[in-house]
């Protein structure tokens, strides 16, 4: 057996749940050794834990545990049974899910999951986090990025007749063709009843009281000014959402910050560029929470 062996039985992502929200589960994709240092994943509103592909089973080849979740009102999580999804209630129930993860314990948030993160690692209650990785997401935001993922996700109310139908709105939005097979649209819509297709998310999430819940930049910014650890900022370089500007405001506000800048991403940073994206967070965590051993540095 040659050290590599060990590591390489764990890379493969295995589905597992997780008990915790309001009494019902989160789902998970988990890959990686038992006992290695856990990096929990957060996708952005509206995604799915299938948002980090690739980058789950390349964090396990380099050497962490990595947990990709499904949001509550997310994929195949458990929805609020109120509609609550305001963010500090969110950062609330996944201080309970990080008290099962172990330590030491990194985590990685794209937009939404970001602001959880922001919200998570300022309370009084947060766990030991050893780095905190903001995907394309900071305290100061483009009000008209924010406002274009708030029209795409609240549009089509009723779903869709194809998903192709799907996948052209999600081009428009990209402002790019989708490249892969519409039928991949599956792990982010489901049939209904009535043949449409609708977004396998809780059109909850969208109302007015959550949606401006998330916006309040003070809150965010006094939260992640009472953290201490590692942080990076990675940034789609195309993104709308976060500006050169905005992210200036970021690294000066808050010096421990290590920035990074994908220059072919938009806001949907894994989606637009998986592999360097992939390398730029595992550059990052190995300085802030190097991993127990690895097959390759890279994915």
């Amino acid at each position: 057996m040659t050290r590599h062996e060990p590591w390489a039985r764990h890379a493969r992502a295995k589905q597992v749940e997780f008990s915790g929200f309001d009494g019902g589960a989160w789902v998970g994709d988990v890959a990686g050794a038992p006992g290695a240092p856990t990096v929990l994943l957060m996708h952005g509103g509206g995604q799915t834990r299938h948002a980090w592909h690739g980058t789950v089973e390349a964090l396990a080849r380099a050497g962490w545990r990595a947990v990709a979740i499904d949001l509550p009102g997310h994929g195949d999580s458990a929805w609020s049974p109120r509609g609550d999804y305001h963010v500090d209630k969110l950062a609330g129930e996944v201080v309970n899910l990080c008290r099962g993860l172990g330590s030491p314990l990194s985590i990685v948030g794209a937009s939404l999951g970001g602001m959880i993160g922001m919200a998570l690692v300022g309370r009084d209650d947060a766990p030991p986090v050893a780095a905190l990785a903001l995907v394309d997401v900071g305290p100061w935001l483009e009000s008209a990025g924010v406002d274009r993922i708030v029209n795409f996700m609240r549009a089509h109310p009723d779903g869709f007749a194809s998903l192709d139908d799907a996948a052209r709105h999600i081009a428009a939005y990209r402002g790019r063709a989708v490249q892969a097979h519409p039928r991949g649209l599956r792990k982010n819509l489901k049939q209904n009843a009535a043949g449409r297709w609708v977004w396998h998310w809780d059109p909850r999430l969208m109302n007015d009281e959550n949606h401006s819940h998330r916006n309040d930049p003070d809150f965010l910014a006094r939260s992640l000014g009472r953290y201490a650890g590692h942080v990076a900022l990675i940034r789609g370089g195309r993104s709308d959402v976060i500006s050169p500007a905005g992210a200036a405001r970021v690294c000066e506000a808050f010096p421990q910050v290590r920035f990074y800048e994908l220059a072919e991403a938009g806001h949907m940073v894994a989606g637009d560029a998986n592999d360097i994206f992939t390398a730029s967070l595992i550059d990052f965590l190995g300085v802030a929470m190097p991993a127990t051993g690895a097959e390759s540095a890279t994915p």
